[in-house]
C-alpha cells in the first residue's frame, strides 16, 4: 500500500534537500515497513515507504523511468490498480518493455504513454505523484471514490505533497497552523472537499489530478458520478450487481502476501465474505481466513438502543460455519480501548482528533490484531452509501431535512459541540458551516429529468453520502489499517458498481421493503437466512460501563489542570455536566460524544502544538 510524499520547488535546488525529504518519509513508516526510497533532483525530491503487496522483490520506488537519463521521469506510488494485468498486456503490445511484475511500473509505463489520461484506464485505488522533468511538472492522482489519500501545501515557488499531513508537516515550508475553519472541519461532521484540519493543506479531491507547473496549481476532475437513465429491469439489475461484485472481489483478491476478510455477521461483510470463500475454492486455493472484533461481556450484557437491535457475535458464527471460514475473534476489554499507547498511536496516525474515539481505537487494535496473520484485508466498507443501508436513508424526518441527513438523524440532542466556549461557539458557527458544506453538495447532484420530487430527493440523499459521509469512514479505515502496516481493500467503492447503482431507482433499491434490497437480492445464495435478512448494525462500539467511568475520570483530571490546552476552547461549568453519569443508553452515547471530543483535542494539542488562529 505505502506512503508517497515528495516536494517541488521550481526556484530551488532540492538535490541539496534530502535530510528535508528523508524527515519526510520517515515519518511514514508505519504506511510502509518493508522498504524505504529517495529520489532527489534539481527541482523534484520524492520519497516512498514501501508495503510489498505485488512482486515482493520488484516494484521498488522512488521508480524511475531510463534513471541514466537528466529529464527523468518519477513515480511514487500508493495503492492497488487491479487492471494493471490487462494493461500490461496493452502497454507490451505497444512495445513497453518491463523489469518489474508490479502493477506500480505499470502505472509508470502508462503514464509514458498516454500521459495525464492513464488516469482513464485504471481501477484500483491509488494515490500517486508523477514528476516529469521533461515538462517540469507535477501531477498529483487521487482514485475515483477517495479511498487513498493525499494531501497538498502549495508554497511560494512548488509544492509539498504526501499521504498524510504529518508528511508535509515536517517540511520547515509547512507550520501546524489551524484557523476556525479547521475547528470547524474537526467539529462539523461534514468532510468538506479539499479541506483539512490544518491551514494552507488541502487534500486532493478523489477522481482529480493537480497539476504542478511553473505558472501554478491547476485542478481537474478526471471522474464525477453521472446522472444516466437506467434502463434494466429488476432481474437484470440483480443479476448486474452480481456479476460487478463477482469480477471486484475476484481482482482484488490478487495478492502476494496472506489475504483476509474482515467480518461483522452484517450483510455486507458476509456477502463478501462468502464470495470470497467461493472464489478461493474454485481456485484451489486456501479456506477463506475472516476476523471479527468484540468486545469482552458484549454479546452477554448487549442492550439495544437506536442504532444496534443485535450484537454481531451470533451471525459472525454462523457465517463463518455457513462458509466454512478460517475465522479468528479479536475481543477487546475496555483496559484494551484506554491504554494510553493505543490512543496516543490513533492520535498520531490521525493528525487530529478522533471523531468517535473508541471507534478508532478499537479498529486500530484490530488491525493490529490481524497484521500478525495477514497484510491484506478485504472490507464491506461503503455498500452502505451505495446501496442505502443507513437509517436515515429509511427515516422520512432525516430525508427531507434541510441539511445532512446524518446530522438531522442525530436530532437536537447532538452533544458534539454544546461544552464549547460560548463565545467561540458564535464564531464558529457550526449550524451556519454545516448549511453552507449542505448547499454546496447539493449544487454539485447530477439529476435525471421528468423523474419524480420523491426520486430526485433520494439521488441528492445518495450522492450526498457517497461523496461526503462515505469520506469520513474511508479516512479511518486508511489511518487505522496504515498505521498497522495492513492493507484494506473496499470492493464496494469499484467505481463501475457505484456509478450503476447510484442511477438505480430508489424504489428497486428498496423493491422488498427493506434497506439494501439489491444486495440482499444478489447475494442471497451464499449466505444463511439469518444473516441475509438481519437487520443493519453498525460497526459496534463498547456498551462497558468501565469504559465511560475512565474516561470522565480523565476528563476530571484534564478540567482541574489549569495548564490544560484545551480549556480556552470550552465551557468548563458544561464540560463538568459530562462528568456525571448519565440515565439510559442513548443519553450515554450522547455524553460520549462530548467527553471523547473534549478529551481527543486536549490530547492533540499537547502532542501537536499547533497554532491557533482563532481571531476574536
Amino acid at each position: 500500500m505505502c506512503g508517497i510524499t515528495g516536494w517541488v520547488d521550481f526556484e530551488r535546488d532540492l538535490s541539496r534537500e534530502r535530510d528535508v525529504l528523508s524527515a519526510m518519509t520517515d515519518t511514514m513508516a508505519c504506511r510502509g515497513p518493508d522498504a524505504r526510497g529517495v529520489w532527489t533532483g534539481h527541482h523534484a525530491a520524492v520519497g516512498h515507504r514501501r508495503l510489498s503487496i505485488i512482486d515482493l522483490p520488484g516494484g521498488a520506488q522512488p521508480m524511475v523511468a531510463e534513471p541514466d537519463k537528466a529529464d527523468a521521469t518519477v513515480l511514487t506510488y500508493s495503492g492497488e490498480v487491479y487492471n494493471f494485468a490487462e494493461l500490461r498486456e496493452r502497454l507490451a503490445a505497444r512495445g513497453h518493455r518491463f523489469r518489474t511484475d508490479s502493477d506500480t511500473e505499470v502505472v509508470l509505463r502508462g503514464y509514458l504513454e498516454w500521459g495525464e489520461s492513464v488516469v482513464d484506464r485504471l481501477n484500483g485505488m491509488y494515490a500517486f505523484a508523477v514528476w516529469d522533468a521533461r515538462a517540469e511538472r507535477l501531477l498529483l492522482v487521487r482514485d475515483r471514490m477517495g479511498i487513498k489519500p493525499l494531501f497538498y501545501h502549495p508554497t511560494p515557488h512548488g509544492v509539498v505533497f504526501g499521504s498524510e499531513p504529518k508528511a508535509l508537516l515536517a517540511n520547515p515550508l509547512v507550520d501546524a497552523v489551524v484557523d476556525e475553519d479547521g475547528l470547524r472541519e474537526l467539529l462539523g461532521f461534514v468532510k468538506t472537499p479539499e479541506r483539512s484540519v490544518y491551514q494552507g493543506i488541502r487534500e486532493v479531491r478523489p477522481g482529480h489530478v493537480v497539476r504542478v507547473d511553473r505558472e501554478g496549481v491547476h485542478r481537474r476532475a478526471y471522474w464525477r458520478l453521472e446522472a444516466r437513465e437506467h434502463t434494466d429491469d429488476l432481474d437484470t439489475t440483480v443479476r448486474t450487481v452480481r456479476d460487478l461484485l463477482e469480477d471486484t472481489v475476484d481482482r482484488q483478491l490478487v495478492s502476494d502476501v496472506p489475504r483476509c476478510t474482515l467480518l461483522s455477521g452484517g450483510l455486507d461483510s458476509s456477502a463478501l465474505t462468502a464470495l470470497a470463500a467461493r472464489r478461493l475454492r474454485a481456485a484451489g486455493a486456501e479456506r477463506v481466513r475472516s476476523f471479527a472484533v468484540d468486545f469482552a461481556g458484549y454479546t452477554e450484557h448487549f442492550r439495544p438502543d437506536e442504532l444496534r437491535e443485535t450484537p454481531d457475535a451470533p451471525y459472525v458464527r454462523e457465517l463463518s460455519r455457513h462458509v466454512d471460514a478460517d475465522h479468528t475473534d479479536i475481543v477487546l476489554s475496555s483496559a484494551d480501548l484506554t491504554d494510553p499507547r493505543a490512543r496516543r498511536a490513533v492520535l498520531r496516525a490521525n493528525d487530529a482528533p478522533a471523531a468517535i474515539g473508541d471507534m478508532y481505537t478499537s479498529l486500530y487494535l484490530l488491525f493490529q490484531a490481524i497484521r500478525r496473520h495477514s497484510t491484506v484485508a478485504l472490507s464491506g466498507e461503503s455498500a452502505d452509501e451505495v446501496f442505502g443501508g443507513y437509517r436515515q436513508f429509511h427515516d422520512p424526518e432525516a430525508v427531507d431535512a434541510d441539511t445532512f441527513p446524518w446530522l438531522a438523524i442525530a436530532g437536537p440532542r447532538r452533544a458534539r459541540s454544546s461544552w464549547l466556549d460560548p463565545g467561540l461557539s458564535r464564531r464558529l458557527d457550526l449550524p451556519g458551516y454545516q448549511r453552507a458544506a449542505y448547499r454546496a453538495a447539493l449544487a454539485e447532484v447530477p439529476h435525471v429529468p421528468g423523474v419524480s420530487a420523491r426520486e430526485r430527493r433520494m439521488r441528492e440523499v445518495c450522492y450526498l453520502h457517497l461523496t461526503r459521509f462515505v469520506q469520513i469512514l474511508l479516512d479511518r479505515k486508511d489511518r487505522m489499517s496504515m498505521a498497522n502496516g495492513l492493507e484494506v481493500r473496499v470492493p464496494f467503492c469499484d467505481h463501475r458498481l457505484v456509478q450503476y447503482v447510484f442511477n438505480t431507482p430508489w424504489e428497486m433499491k428498496t423493491f422488498d421493503g427493506r434497506e439494501k434490497s439489491l444486495l440482499r437480492a444478489a447475494t442471497r445464495d451464499l449466505l444463511p437466512a439469518s444473516v441475509a435478512d438481519r437487520r443493519k448494525s453498525p460497526y459496534p462500539s463498547t456498551q462497558d460501563p468501565l469504559y465511560d467511568r475512565a474516561l470522565r475520570k480523565e476528563l476530571a483530571g484534564v478540567l482541574d489542570d489549569t495548564a490544560s490546552p484545551v480549556r480556552p476552547l470550552i465551557d468548563v461549568q458544561r464540560a463538568r455536566e459530562l462528568l456525571t453519569e448519565p440515565d439510559g443508553v442513548e443519553a450515554e452515547r450522547q455524553a460520549r460524544l462530548g467527553l471523547e471530543m473534549i478529551l481527543g483535542l486536549d490530547a492533540w494539542l499537547r502532542e501537536y502544538r499547533p497554532e491557533l488562529r482563532l481571531g476574536g
